[in-house]
């Protein structure tokens, strides 16, 4: 009876995981790129040695453009074809969490893990995210699960899956060294506790293997690291952001509820599991290390890297350390049906069930561009285009920057009609004067324009414009709002 229980429940863990895999990660893969999955295909298509990416030499150091590329050799460019990659690397990602939970807690969290990181909008962004994190967060699983079948069973097997992934980490992105830290405080901690270690001709190969990969990948963050000034796109963090990037609602919530229904059902100590040491060490440097890392980073240097996206890898070791708490209540024949619960309401609370199709980012230039061109028609309407990359500053961006360059990649991806007229990414002395001799001139000719790009962009351009003498008696209105995107209309009359 025990066991037609457990597979019931398994029929039923499954039709769920595939339920939230296609809600979550499937349905948004046709929505609209954001601006930096548009950089994307600008690295596909021009490659890393394209002039105008002397701008952002940090956006095309990454192995990752491979996958796109054969996307769409494949298929040809679209949203599902670019993200279709992403798609199955974090499929890879939910295996080998799942297996580590099994190793580290107990067999049957496998499920709850898997779950646990379905209710984290950060682990299903990366699925239909055409940029690198996805797979690097598959490597950075794989690496883990590599390094703790190594310290357990001894095999090179193993060894060399876990050297073979943690060299690769860093050329997936050049902000995921602090992720370097787990594996030392983990290994270390086994070596000098566990009896049975690896032999030490295995321990040489993992060295020299992961630190000969890391090598040229450190040496051009170095490089790199004089100029980091000019890419900051946020502020440095305070304590209260660091708080709420620790995701310490979902670990509170999960000890809490299982506290009360141990208390409530009598669940005594001797159901519980116990689990080794070196799981909660793994765990908490999973959890923690990546984001005090970068909190600390961005304070002492003033380069700020507190940009959500790059701790999405953290976000495992906070579903870990949910199941962690949760071992410490909940006896072990009770995991499975906790599953079931967590994945019913990730599928109805995280689900956006109040649109068809869930968007993958509010950014829907798509929709914009053909709005845009409607607009247009066959005019040579002029159209100011503020760049949304804040490399688009004087010195880099000029009055001639040419429009198919990396600043206004996105105008290459979604195509556009008028007259385009590229402006900076925040106003600038120069900016100012060409937009006073666009007043002057282009615009009145041409009787009507538009500007389009981010909403904030967008937004600032249409309140300098219309505080011009030439065009203060012109009529302006937004022509639509798509999420972060906007477009607003200049007309004489």
């Amino acid at each position: 009876m025990i066991e037609c229980g457990e597979k019931r429940l398994d029929r039923v863990l499954w039709v769920l995981l595939v339920l939230c895999i296609a809600r979550l990660w499937l349905m948004p893969l046709p929505s609209s790129f954001w601006v930096d999955e548009m950089a994307s295909v600008f690295v596909v298509h021009h490659g890393s040695g394209d002039p105008t990416l002397q701008a952002a030499p940090q956006v095309a150091d990454s192995i990752y453009y491979v996958l796109p590329a054969l996307a769409e050799k494949a298929v040809g460019l679209s949203e599902i074809s670019y993200r279709f990659f992403s798609v199955l690397a974090m499929g890879v990602a939910l295996w080998a969490l799942a297996r580590l939970a099994s190793i580290l807690i107990e067999p049957r969290a496998a499920w709850f893990v898997a779950f646990a990181c379905l209710a984290s909008r950060g682990f299903n962004y990366q699925a239909s995210e055409a940029r690198p994190y996805a797979l690097g967060t598959m490597v950075l699983c794989l690496a883990v699960l590599g390094l703790v079948r190594w310290l357990d069973e001894g095999k090179w097997s193993h060894a060399l899956l876990f050297a073979i992934c943690a060299g690769t980490l860093w050329w997936v992105h050049l902000v995921f060294w602090p992720f370097y830290l787990i594996f030392i405080i983990y290994g270390v901690y086994r070596l000098a506790t566990d009896p049975q270690r690896p032999r030490m001709v295995q321990i040489v190969v993992v060295a020299v293997v992961v630190t000969g990969a890391c090598v040229p990948v450190g040496m051009r963050a170095i490089a790199l690291l004089h100029g980091a000034s000019s890419h900051v796109v946020a502020d440095s963090p305070s304590i209260s952001d660091l708080l709420r990037e620790l995701k310490l609602t979902m670990i509170t919530t999960a000890c809490a509820v299982t506290a009360l229904l141990s208390t409530w059902k009598g669940w005594s100590p001797a159901m519980r599991r116990t689990f080794p040491k070196g799981a909660l060490v793994l765990v908490l440097a999973w959890w923690l290390l990546d984001p005090l890392v970068i909190f600390a980073f961005s304070n002492l240097t003033g380069n700020s890297l507190w940009v959500p996206r790059y701790m999405y890898l953290a976000v495992p070791g906070v579903s870990l350390a949910a199941a962690l708490v949760t071992s410490v209540f909940l006896p072990a024949r009770l995991w499975k049906i906790t599953a079931v619960y967590l994945g019913c309401g990730v599928l109805v609370f995280t689900g956006h069930w109040n649109r068809l199709w869930p968007e993958h980012q509010r950014s829907d230039w798509r929709s914009a561009a053909h709005d845009l061109r409607t607009w247009v028609g066959k005019e040579n309407v002029p159209v100011i285009c503020p760049s949304p990359f804040i490399e688009a500053q004087p010195g880099v961006w000029k009055t001639d920057y040419p429009v198919d360059g990396f600043l206004y990649s996105h105008l290459g991806v979604y195509p556009m009609a008028g007259k385009v007229y590229p402006f900076p990414f925040e106003a600038s002395p120069e900016a100012s004067e060409w937009g006073r001799q666009l007043a002057r001139n282009s615009l009145q000719a041409a009787g009507r324009f538009a500007i389009y790009g981010g909403d904030r962009n967008v937004k600032y351009w249409h309140d300098w414009f219309a505080s011009q003498p030439e065009l203060r008696s012109w009529n302006s209105s937004v022509l639509a709002l798509y999420g972060d995107v906007e477009i607003v209309t200049f007309s004489a009359h």
